[in-house]
């Protein structure tokens, strides 16, 4: 199965949704322009706006509401995958050139910036108080993740609580507030937003690992990037973790490579296949599997909806995905 199978009962919202920010990123300016929709059109699975449809069924849902948060959340993840790709040096984002490698890293930035500029602006238009306030903070939270992400680049003495509390705001904390806001926007109880919010949290830690996992185990084709490549830009993550903790030859090619800056040559193939012959792989899975269930255990006091077996069908989806 695949996962747009999951909500597809939701396409021609999904279809609407899309509509509206390819709408709310038009330009005036050529470059801008050309520059937003060459990221749009290089795809995505959108599933912060998805998870706004979803839980906004909780309430009562009407998508003239719902898309004002629907679309500054995808707005600000892709913002911050612009600037990312900026941090990191990407070549590649879902198989296609970067913005920043097809143009350059000053339009970049100046596009990243348009399109968060377009998220704050689409959010005015909701009359939700709260929301504002929870955007905003959100953002914050993201900002302070990739300065944390910059700070420990290149470190190879990480803590493993580390690495969480760095996936929490690069990741876990939008896919978190997606399902707070559709549920809040919709006028779901109190109660109900809290559920979502923490199933939310939870499947979006397990989703960051499972993307950390993947890096490791998949090809350069099903990534649309090189595999390796967080480690290969100086991003320690939980596999890394893990196989440095049980292997001492893999911590010193590891260590050599990072204390270099990156400097020096890694045969990241070797390396990569080395990490598979440890624990590490499994035992990052086992800690994804905690948050899946942690995930599931949130949407056991909702209502028996179709929007809560889709909810559920996506957290083992993502527990059992493969790329």
């Amino acid at each position: 199965m695949r996962l747009t199978d999951i909500y597809w009962h939701l396409r021609s919202d999904i279809t609407r949704i899309e509509k509206e920010i390819e709408k709310t990123i038009d330009a005036q300016h050529p470059i801008l322009q050309e520059a937003s929709s060459h990221l749009l059109k290089a795809g995505g699975k959108r599933i912060r706006p998805v998870f706004v449809l979803l839980s906004a069924q909780f309430g009562n849902y009407d998508l003239e509401k719902i898309k004002h948060v629907a679309v500054p959340l995808e707005l600000i993840h892709m913002g911050s995958l612009v600037h990312d790709d900026v941090i990191d040096d990407a070549e590649l984002r879902r198989g296609k050139k970067t913005i920043k490698s097809k143009w350059d890293n000053r339009v970049a930035m100046y596009t990243g910036d348009f399109i968060f500029a377009k998220a704050v602006e689409t959010a005015t238009y909701s009359n939700e108080p709260k929301l504002h306030r929870i955007l905003s903070d959100a953002m914050v939270e993201m900002c302070i993740g990739e300065v944390e992400q910059i700070k420990y680049q290149y470190d190879s003495n990480q803590h493993f609580r580390v690495y969480l509390r760095r996936i929490k705001r690069k990741t876990a904390l939008l896919i978190s507030v997606s399902c707070q806001l559709g549920a809040m926007v919709s006028g779901a109880t109190e109660e109900h937003q809290r559920l979502l919010k923490n199933y939310g949290y939870n499947l979006g830690m397990a989703f960051q690992i499972t993307d950390d996992i993947l890096d490791f185990v998949g090809t350069e084709k099903e990534l649309g990037k090189p595999a390796g490549s967080d480690l290969l830009q100086g991003n320690v993550t939980l596999p890394a973790l893990y196989a440095m903790q049980q292997s001492q030859a893999l911590r010193q090619t590891i260590e050599a490579y990072l204390n270099k800056n990156g400097l020096n040559f890694i045969d990241m193939h070797g390396t990569i296949e080395k990490v598979k012959q440890t624990d590490a792989i499994v035992n990052s899975k086992k800690v994804a599997d905690l948050y899946i269930q942690k995930a599931l255990q949130a949407l056991e006091a909702l209502p028996d909806t179709q929007a809560k077996h889709s909810l559920t069908q996506i957290a083992h989806y993502i527990g059992d995905r493969k790329f």
